[in-house]
């Protein structure tokens, strides 16, 4: 069959993203993709990621004229999870285009998992939940040879009547070392050179190394893998880094895992197979404190290549860290800064505010971490129900008729939290603004002079009108501080610290066919 496929999530809709100059290649569906092609398709990529309007997914279909028209989101994208509704919006505007040309049209996806019905309505013959791609194979199959969608595994669709069917759950692919590599070669991978150096001077890549996470974190969204997860072998890893270095040449690679070499002694094999393959990047990666440190993880971390890590700090307040569920404890998170700085890499934190209970001391606790931790750059954010977690479950109640933001820097308050949105935005203004003067003063007292000769004219300019700003900020916090009369206050606790540390219950699957390096 000849296939259009494409996803929905257009940085140019996401002005934080857009800001950042940060795109990456859409790496679910280009794994889709060369699945497809794998079993004898004809595919054609339509990639959002840098485009403006849906404006080429019709163009694109105008012109291959196709038999099946696929969005399937990249998965391995955190932001596809936030089911932004300005991508839903771009999302059924494609699925109502292709579905006026084409005559089988398919949706996949974080938010078509949850949301079937209006994927369904907008104009999708039939929606997958959960991991996609093998179910795709199998609708695809199923149309070519004219069988119903009605009973396959991961498969929503509506039948004569106008019910909607919805199939079993289908089970997670295991051994994902079968799993093709990426399609890169059906996007424009210039057009992502080219911004990357523009703005960066350096051009990053990403890849990805397994699949799911096995925690417990209850405000996260799992749709796609749920608590699966499965790992790829330190051998194909790297097998994937030699096809993208010499057929790409990036200067720095992000993995986008949730979770990166959980596995122990996973990190030190990569590492060493790096280095024999000579294929050693900068990376960034994603991982948790307690893991950094267990045993000599944050060390071996800093010896493979890493350049900056990525945990989810959330909270100072340990109060609201095991309200969450998080498993991780504050001293952990200074420690994990610690032997991170201490290996001479970069760690940020994650931070979110506005979780149900917090008070003023635990905004104050949160601040007094990042102070005492010195994160080299932190990410701002405020609690944020999404469907399926036992979060929106325990506040589902309190929710409005708005479920989802507009973009990923909407920061807008969905149920009664313990201050309103007024509040949060103000707070991550005077969070960025007082993180920026320390960090320029961490600087200056770690680097002395040359911290100082190092700076930009519009370094000093920025500083100094923070230093004004400031002030100003804290009052404007002080006047918004009023708590919300709807406040759900602390929500109920089901795992206590460690059983939410502990990984669910499952085995970790890792390939270990051969230690050849496939192509």
């Amino acid at each position: 069959m000849k296939v259009v496929i494409g996803h929905s999530y257009f940085q140019h809709f996401d002005p934080k993203l857009a800001e950042a100059k940060q795109p990456y290649p859409p790496l679910g569906t280009l794994i889709a993709a060369a699945m497809l092609l794998e079993a004898g398709h004809e595919v054609h990529v339509f990639d959002a990621m840098l485009e403006t309007s849906t404006a080429g997914w019709r163009d694109l279909i105008d012109e291959h004229q196709p038999d099946a028209a696929v969005i399937f989101e990249d998965n391995f994208n955190y932001l596809s999870k936030m089911c932004l509704s300005r991508m839903r919006d771009a999302a059924c505007e494609m699925l109502a285009a292709a579905s006026a040309e084409v005559d089988l049209v398919v949706a996949t996806g974080s938010d078509a998992s949850d949301n079937a019905e209006t994927f369904l309505d907008a104009g999708a013959d039939a929606v997958i939940f959960g991991e996609g791609e093998q179910a795709l194979l199998e609708v695809l199959s199923a149309h070519s040879e004219q069988r119903s969608f009605e009973g396959l595994a991961g498969v929503s669709t509506r039948v004569n009547d106008g019910s909607i069917v919805v199939g079993e759950n289908r089970p997670n692919m295991k051994g994902i070392d079968a799993v093709p590599f990426a399609a890169r070669h059906l996007v424009d991978i210039e057009r992502y050179r080219t911004v990357w150096n523009e703005h960066h001077g350096r051009f990053s890549l990403n890849l990805v190394t397994t699949r799911g996470c096995p925690y417990h974190c209850n405000w996260c969204s799992k749709p796609i893998w749920g608590q699966r997860y499965n790992a790829r072998s330190p051998e194909d890893v790297v097998a994937e880094m030699v096809e993208v270095v010499e057929a790409y040449g990036p200067d720095h690679i992000w993995f986008a895992d949730d979770i990166f070499g959980l596995k122990p002694g996973w990190i030190q094999s990569f590492s060493e197979l790096v280095d024999a393959n000579n294929v050693r990047l900068p990376f960034k990666c994603l991982s948790r404190p307690d893991l950094l440190v267990r045993k000599d993880t944050a060390e071996a971390l800093g010896a493979a290549g890493c350049e900056e890590v990525w945990i989810g700090a959330e909270s100072g307040s340990q109060k609201i860290l095991d309200a969450m569920e998080k498993g991780t404890t504050v001293e952990q998170i200074r420690e994990a800064a610690d032997r991170v700085h201490a290996a001479g890499y970069r760690i940020a934190f994650f931070i979110q505010f506005g979780y149900p209970g917090e008070t003023q001391e635990d905004i104050e606790a949160t601040l007094d971490l990042i102070r005492a931790a010195r994160p080299d750059d932190i990410g701002v954010s405020v609690a944020y129900p999404l469907p399926g977690t036992p979060f929106y479950e325990r506040v589902e109640a309190e929710l409005g008729r708005t479920r989802h933001w507009v973009d990923s820097s909407d920061l807008a308050m969905l149920f009664d939290g313990p201050y309103p949105t007024e509040f949060y935005r103000a707070l991550h203004q005077r969070v960025h603004t007082e993180y920026r003067l320390r960090k320029l003063l961490w600087s200056v007292q770690g680097d002395g002079v040359d911290a100082v000769r190092q700076l930009r004219p519009t370094d000093g300019l920025r500083a100094v009108r923070d230093v004004a700003t400031l002030p100003f900020q804290r009052r404007a916090l002080e006047r918004l501080a009023t708590a919300s009369e709807g406040d759900v206050g602390l929500l109920t606790i089901d795992l206590d610290r460690e059983a939410a540390a502990t990984p669910s219950a499952q085995p970790v699957t890792i390939s270990t066919e051969g230690s050849g390096l496939k192509r």
